[in-house]
């Protein structure tokens, strides 16, 4: 049982609370109640036409992601906590006119955020005093977005992302569950998208079927980070230099313009990623790989699949002999999967080798 405090101790706990997560680095602090209401239906809905793909986590966890209770006996509220990510960093739409640049999503430029906003997570539920409360980032069955939009940080829009009015969408979600029965933020009012199909039309494999509606079986994040086998050879030309999540949706948002560079040193570019050529990267040594990527989400795909991304960014660059020196190097050391994307660069740079030569 949670203490029983007075409707005003848990509003001045509430107040509080918003000012120690600024002090904690958050950007916004919104209280929700853990209803997780038509988020859970969506979800639901999205799992039933097999847009989660191999993700087969998000199927079989399900009735927890519905019921805060199951993960937490007790819940009350969702506290969401919102943290911006946007590094000082190379212009995004620069690299990616680049072809012989690699695009690395904007969150992975620096360090995995996970370890850090769970620590700061934890110093905030530990000042609350429930006595049942516990910290998530992306690490549990949580639905994130939908208790975020609830609690008042912003509309689901149609990237599937969540805006904020005045920060956009480059941010990190965590939540807290507690069994204590805080005043509840209203939420802001949705539908801020408009008319606007910015990200449906620009998203490069048409991942976005739909308004509201990402089939995670076409979108490069999905492709070069969750799946653990060989991506569809026709979506392969469309990912460009995109070699580790896709940013593409957020780039194109008109809310993006309200969105301020993080103050978070950790998320600041580590290695020059923001600015790297595609060859340089494909050649690093395994232990090369391990070395630079420690503390950093763009481990957690492994060195095979690094290479299988980077094939592909090399096979979509413009002819180049030093391409076709580097992959033929880098092939020996690749595991078979790897190894066929390698073969179809190849196949790609002698392609555009011989359509120059004939012109």
């Amino acid at each position: 049982m949670s203490k029983v405090l007075s409707p005003e101790a848990l509003a001045d706990l509430a107040t509080q609370l918003k000012q120690w997560g600024k002090e904690l680095g958050f950007a916004h602090i919104g209280i929700g109640p853990a209803e997780p209401s038509h988020h859970a239906e969506r979800l639901t809905q999205w799992l039933a036409k097999g847009f989660h793909g191999e993700m087969h986590y998000m199927a079989e966890r399900e009735s927890l992601r519905r019921n805060p209770e199951s993960l937490l006996p007790g819940t009350l509220r969702v506290i969401s906590a919102r943290m911006d990510y946007r590094p000082e960093a190379s212009d995004a739409l620069q690299i990616l006119k680049q072809a012989d640049k690699a695009y690395i999503s904007r969150y992975a430029l620096g360090r995995d955020y996970h370890k850090l906003i769970r620590k700061r997570l934890a110093q905030l539920a530990d000042r609350l005093g429930g006595q049942q409360q516990r910290a998530f980032v992306d690490s549990a069955p949580v639905l994130e977005r939908g208790f975020a939009e609830q609690a008042g940080l912003g509309w689901i829009g149609k990237n599937t992302m969540l805006i904020n009015p005045r920060a956009g969408s480059w941010f990190f979600l965590g939540e807290i569950y507690t069994d204590l029965a805080l005043p509840i933020d209203p939420p802001q009012e949705t539908g801020h998208c408009g008319s606007c199909r910015a990200c449906l039309d620009d998203c490069p494999t048409q991942a976005i079927v739909a308004p509201y509606q990402v089939d995670a079986r076409r979108c490069i994040s999905y492709l070069t980070i969750e799946l653990k086998g060989a991506i569809p050879e026709d979506l392969r030309p469309a990912m460009g230099n995109r070699v580790f999540g896709c940013d593409d949706c957020q780039l194109v948002c008109p809310w993006n313009k309200f969105s301020q560079p993080t103050s978070e040193p950790d998320f600041a570019p580590r290695h020059q990623l923001d600015d790297r050529e595609l060859l340089d990267l494909f050649l690093w040594t395994e232990e090369e790989f391990l070395n630079r990527t420690a503390g950093s989400p763009i481990r957690r795909i492994g060195y095979q699949r690094w290479l299988r991304n980077l094939a592909v960014g090399l096979g979509n660059a413009p002819f180049n002999p030093d391409i076709v020196d580097g992959l033929k190097k880098q092939r020996p050391q690749a595991e078979p999967m790897a190894a066929e994307h390698i073969d179809w660069a190849l196949a790609r740079q002698r392609r555009t080798d011989t359509l120059a030569h004939s012109h």
